[in-house]
């Protein structure tokens, strides 16, 4: 805890003293080790001794967001910020919170207030270019890192932060130099190896592929480093044709990273049982009309690495509609809902759904709407919400947002669930780092929206990808006749579409289709049998 905003003060001591002392470094230590209860204990035996604790308010609040009481951090830091106002790290995290929530300006008021006392700020100024370019304002990011950059030109992080934005924007040259001048430090080394390969367009020679296995045999290598580089090296075999030895460090890859993760495939299947337990057709009836009745989101859902990305740009090549981005906000809303009844031992999601009223379910998709205001830039009627993880959340959408349409990507599941293997994501999709869970998050989410086809007939429409590549007209017009709009065949031209994609896939949709990729996973047969044996039926 160490950012201010202002020179050191008497009361910024105090919180690096405080920051030091062995309760704290023992809560935070739990924090980070995932064991909240230990850490909890810890920071309120702080709290007993000093209730104006700041560096334990911080820890409480800390462990407040990822609980997901987001309301609770909220006050906590506003709280820490009262008491200490030149501590950056408060506005910091509460601006980090706040932008999750949707509620980009007041994010913006405390990454203002950071850069008002210290224009030169550094991790104010990538938040703020970070929270620019989520909102899709990306000349303003791009300038804010320039800022940045002629204070620190050899700054890794804002290479890698330039080399995402520019990715984004379409500009490949200059992101593949801004992760070649990463791979050339010592500081997140594996990260920049990993970004040039999820560019899928900026092959490896050899002695890329030299440099990433040296880097592999350091013992002083971070497990971070470790994972990336793994991928990596993973996807340059796999340009090379050395299928088994792709294979081998995508598993590494992969085996890594799962270990750290806390997932549990048991509780996605135990929700998705609740839900369809829960949204019958009477249940959907019963509050059917209520919610915010504005017809514009449409939600494109289904698994990642399924054609999402290349259905949201057709779609946003119309002219009636805007695309945007993996909006979080759904999923904040949801965990609003539990948090609001976290004292509840005998509530289980989606139970909570089953609590709220009219006024409740209106005031969740007003919410919705004015945080995916934000990212909207265009004046046309409707827009798209591409987060795929959404499958989770049709009967919440479908309560609070009526009249939202939804679009299913589904792509063959050999194909899709290693696809999603080898895919080393930004965030979240714990699923997708162990061929078993795989196979089960994708049986999951085919049981829950076949369930609702059966409450809901016609509620989704489902377009698979392998027939998109095979009869694009057919699927698009297909897709417009769902959404009640008329063909255009800037759809069929998508891929001249210069919108900004942040997906994995952004430079594969900005070419013309191809169906290369389909079959791509039967070179790696031999080794996805835990995945093909999890599927059963579907694989």
């Amino acid at each position: 805890m160490t950012a201010t905003m202002t020179a050191p003060s008497s009361d910024l001591a105090a919180v690096t003293a405080a920051a030091r002392q062995p309760g704290f470094v023992q809560a935070w230590h739990a924090l980070e080790a995932g064991e909240l209860g230990r850490a909890e204990r810890g920071i309120r035996d702080l709290l007993r001794a000093d209730p104006n604790n700041p560096a334990a308010l911080m820890l409480l609040a800390e462990l407040a967001a990822r609980l997901g009481i987001a309301h609770e951090a909220e006050a906590t830091l506003t709280r820490v910020i009262a008491l200490v106002p030149a501590l950056a790290d408060a506005r910091l995290r509460l601006a980090e919170i706040l932008a999750d929530q949707g509620r980009i300006g007041d994010a913006q008021t405390h990454l203002d207030a950071v850069l008002a006392a210290d224009p030169d700020h550094r991790e104010a100024g990538l938040a703020k270019a970070s929270l620019l370019a989520r909102i899709g304002d990306h000349e303003s990011a791009d300038r804010l890192h320039c800022g940045l950059a002629a204070a620190t030109p050899e700054d890794s992080e804002l290479h890698l932060a330039r080399g995402n934005l520019a990715k984004t924007t379409g500009r490949t040259e200059q992101a593949i130099a801004h992760f070649r001048a990463v791979t050339r430090q010592n500081r997140q080394v594996g990260e920049a190896w990993w970004s040039l390969a999820n560019l899928k367009t900026a092959p490896f020679d050899a002695r890329d592929i030299a440099a990433m296995r040296t880097l592999l045999a350091r013992h002083d290598l971070s497990p971070g480093d470790r994972v990336h580089l793994h991928f990596a090296l993973g996807k340059a075999l796999e340009d090379t044709r050395e299928h088994g030895a792709a294979f081998a460090e995508y598993a590494e890859a992969n085996r890594l990273h799962r270990s750290a993760l806390p997932y549990d495939p048991d509780r996605i299947s135990r929700e998705v049982d609740d839900q369809i337990a829960l949204f019958t057709q009477a249940f959907l009836a019963a509050r059917a009309g209520a919610g915010a009745p504005d017809p514009a989101p449409i939600f494109i859902i289904g698994l990642p690495r399924s054609g999402s990305t290349l259905v949201e740009q057709i779609l946003a090549s119309h002219p009636m509609v805007e695309g945007t981005a993996e909006l979080p906000y759904i999923p904040a809303l949801a965990q609003s809902v539990i948090a609001q009844h976290w004292q509840r031992r005998d509530l289980r999601y989606p139970a909570h759904l089953a609590e709220l009223t009219e006024a409740d379910r209106r005031d969740l998709g007003e919410r919705y709407l004015a945080a995916a205001q934000w990212h909207r830039h265009q004046d046309r009627p409707l827009f798209l919400d591409k987060l795929p993880n959404n499958w989770l959340n049709i009967g919440l959408i479908r309560l609070i947002l009526p009249n939202a349409r939804f679009i299913d990507t589904r792509r063959g599941a050999m194909a899709c669930g290693f696809s999603n293997f080898k895919q080393h994501f930004a965030r979240g999709q714990a699923f997708a780092y162990d061929l078993v869970d795989i196979g089960r998050y994708y049986r999951d989410y085919v049981r829950l929206t076949a369930h609702f086809d059966g409450v809901a007939p016609g509620m989704i429409h489902r377009v698979d990808h392998e027939a998109l590549l095979a009869d694009p007209e057919a699927q698009v017009r297909a897709m417009l006749d769902y959404l009640g709009l008329p063909f255009d065949s800037a759809c069929l031209r998508f891929h001249e579409n210069r919108r900004p994609v942040r997906t994995a896939s952004a430079q594969q949709v900005r070419a013309p289709l191809t169906d290369v990729g389909v079959d791509h996973w039967r070179a790696y047969a031999p080794w996805l049998k835990p995945l093909r044996e999890t599927l059963g039926p579907f694989a």
